[in-house]
C-alpha cells in the first residue's frame, strides 16, 4: 500500500515535526530516529520558508526509503523567535498559510499559530543553550540556497554551521536551490533529494523533486483530500510571487509552469472558481504593505544575504564582505521612512558597522507610478576596497544591467535631496552611487555573481 502524508494537515505535521525535534534536543532519540533539519536560506523569504516547509511535509518519515527520518524546517532567522515578531517581519507568510487553510476546517488562534507551530534558528539556538544535553551534530537538506555560510574545513566537504548557530555542525544529505552553485555540496545519495537548476522559485523546483521522488504525484480530482488541496494553495504562493503571476517571461522557467499545471488542479478541487490570480494579489499586497510597520533597519534586514569574497591577486588580504539588501518599495519610499537622505546613510552605515560588510548594496523592486515594474541599485562602501571592488562592478556590469543615472520612478519628492547625497557622491571615505536599473529581469540572483565576480577579481 503506498504511504501518503495527506492523514494530517499541514499544522498537525508541524505540531508532530516540534515534538520529535524537542526530543532530539533532549538526547532522548538514536541516530536512525532523529530528524533531519530542513533548512531555508538566511533572507527566511516566502519561497524560502514554503520550500521548507513543502519538503518536509512530504518528505518525513518518507525519506531516506531504506530508513526514513522525520524532518523538521527552520525558519533560518538568528534574531527572531518564532511569534509575534515572525509574524509582523513576515506577514505575507502568514497570510498565504491563511489562505490555504481557508477550507481546512480547523480553527486556530492566530496569535499562537507561529510560536507552537514553527522553529527558528533563534528559537533553536535558545533550546540548545538551555538543554542538559546539547546535541552538537544534525544531518539537514539545504532548499533556497546551495552553502552554509560557516564551512567546517576544506577538507569535510558539506559540512557547516548557520550564523548564530555556531554551536551546531550540520551534514548535508540533500539540496533544492536554483541560485548558482557555491562547490560547496558533498556528493548527494541517491536517495536524497539533489537538484541545482535556474528557477523563477526554488518551490517550483520542489514541486518537481517531490513528483520525480514520487513523493507527490498527479491524482484525480475525486482523490484529492483536503489536506493535499491545502499543500498546493500553499505551493503555489511562492510561484506566483516570484515570478508576478508568472508573467515575468525574463523568470519563469519550464520547472515554474509544470509546477503550476501540476498544482492549480489540486488547489481546485473543493472550489473550481477558485483564482489563483486574486489569491497572488492578496498575497502581494500583503508583502509591500508590510514595510510600512518596520524600521529602516529591518527593511534592511528583511530580505538579506551576505558574502565573503576573498580577492584572488591579494590573497594576503582577508575576504571582502558583501551584503545585498533587497526591498519592494523604491528608493524615495524608504528615504521618507528615514526622514532624509543622510539619516538613510547613517542607517547604512550603521547596518554596515553591525555587520562588518565593506559593502552594501541595496536593490528595489516596485510599480512605477505609470504602473511599470521597475528597479533600482543603490552602492554604499566606507572601505578602499570597497571603492575597488564596486569601481570594477561598475566597468565591468554596468551596460549589462541597464544602470542610469538615478531618476523618480514612483512621483516621490526628495529627488533632490537624493540626488545630491545618494546618486554620485564621494565624501571622504564614504562612497556612495545610486542608479535607475533598465535591465528589470536582473535580480538579486544574477547581480550577486557579479558583484562578487568584481571583488574577487581584485
Amino acid at each position: 500500500m503506498r504511504i501518503t502524508p495527506f492523514d494530517h494537515s499541514i499544522l498537525q505535521f508541524l505540531r508532530k515535526a516540534l515534538q520529535v525535534h524537542q526530543r532530539f534536543i533532549a538526547g532522548g532519540l538514536s541516530r536512525a530516529e532523529s530528524p533531519i533539519y530542513v533548512i531555508g536560506n538566511p533572507s527566511a523569504d516566502l519561497d524560502s520558508i514554503i520550500s521548507a516547509l513543502v519538503y518536509s511535509y512530504f518528505a518525513n518519515n518518507r525519506v531516506p526509503r531504506d530508513y526514513p527520518r522525520p524532518h523538521v524546517p527552520i525558519i533560518n532567522l538568528d534574531n527572531v523567535p518564532a511569534g509575534s515578531e515572525l509574524r509582523r517581519l513576515r506577514p505575507e507568510f502568514v497570510k498565504a498559510l491563511q489562505l490555504s487553510r481557508e477550507n481546512a476546517g480547523e480553527t486556530l488562534d492566530e496569535s499562537l499559530l507561529l510560536k507552537d507551530h514553527f522553529l527558528t534558528v533563534a528559537d533553536l539556538s535558545a533550546q540548545i543553550q538551555q538543554a542538559t544535553k546539547n546535541q552538537t551534530q544534525a544531518e539537514s537538506v539545504l532548499v533556497d540556497w546551495n552553502a552554509l555560510p560557516i564551512r567546517s574545513s576544506e577538507a569535510q566537504s558539506g559540512k557547516g554551521s548557520l550564523s548564530g548557530l555556531q554551536g551546531v555542525e550540520f551534514r548535508v544529505v540533500g539540496c533544492i536551490d536554483h541560485h548558482a552553485d557555491e562547490t560547496f555540496l558533498p556528493p548527494i545519495p541517491d536517495t536524497q533529494p539533489h537538484i541545482v537548476e535556474p528557477a523563477g522559485s526554488c518551490t517550483s523546483l520542489v514541486v518537481a523533486m517531490l513528483e520525480k521522488m514520487g513523493l507527490w504525484r498527479k491524482s484525480d480530482a475525486e482523490s484529492v483530500s483536503t489536506s493535499e488541496e491545502e499543500m498546493a494553495k500553499l505551493a503555489l504562493a511562492p510561484i506566483l510571487i516570484d515570478t508576478t503571476n508568472l508573467t515575468n517571461k525574463d523568470k519563469v522557467t519550464k520547472f515554474d509552469t509544470s509546477a503550476y499545471d501540476f498544482l492549480l488542479p489540486k488547489a481546485t478541487t473543493s472550489d473550481s472558481s477558485w483564482d489563483s490570480s486574486r489569491f497572488y494579489s492578496e498575497i502581494q499586497k500583503t508583502k509591500e504593505n508590510s514595510l510600512d510597520l518596520l524600521t529602516v533597519d529591518e527593511i534592511l534586514d528583511r530580505d538579506y544575504k551576505e558574502w565573503a569574497e576573498k580577492p584572488s591577486r591579494h590573497t594576503d588580504q582577508p575576504p571582502i564582505q558583501i551584503g545585498i539588501c533587497s526591498m519592494v518599495k523604491s528608493i524615495p519610499w524608504v528615504v521618507r521612512k528615514a526622514g532624509s537622505s543622510s539619516a538613510f546613510l547613517d542607517s547604512l552605515k550603521q547596518f554596515a558597522s553591525q555587520r562588518n560588510l565593506d559593502i552594501v548594496i541595496v536593490m528595489t523592486a516596485f510599480s512605477s507610478a505609470d504602473g511599470d515594474f521597475s528597479r533600482e541599485l543603490h552602492a554604499y562602501t566606507l572601505s578602499d576596497r570597497g571603492i575597488a571592488a564596486l569601481k570594477a562592478f561598475i566597468s565591468e556590469s554596468s551596460s549589462q544591467l541597464g544602470l542610469e543615472d538615478w531618476f523618480s520612478l514612483d512621483g516621490e519628492d526628495h529627488s533632490q535631496d537624493i540626488k545630491s547625497t545618494l546618486q554620485d557622491s564621494k565624501d571622504g571615505s564614504l562612497w556612495t552611487r545610486l542608479w535607475v536599473q533598465t535591465n528589470v529581469s536582473k535580480s538579486r540572483k544574477q547581480v550577486a555573481p557579479l558583484i562578487r565576480g568584481a571583488a574577487a577579481s581584485l
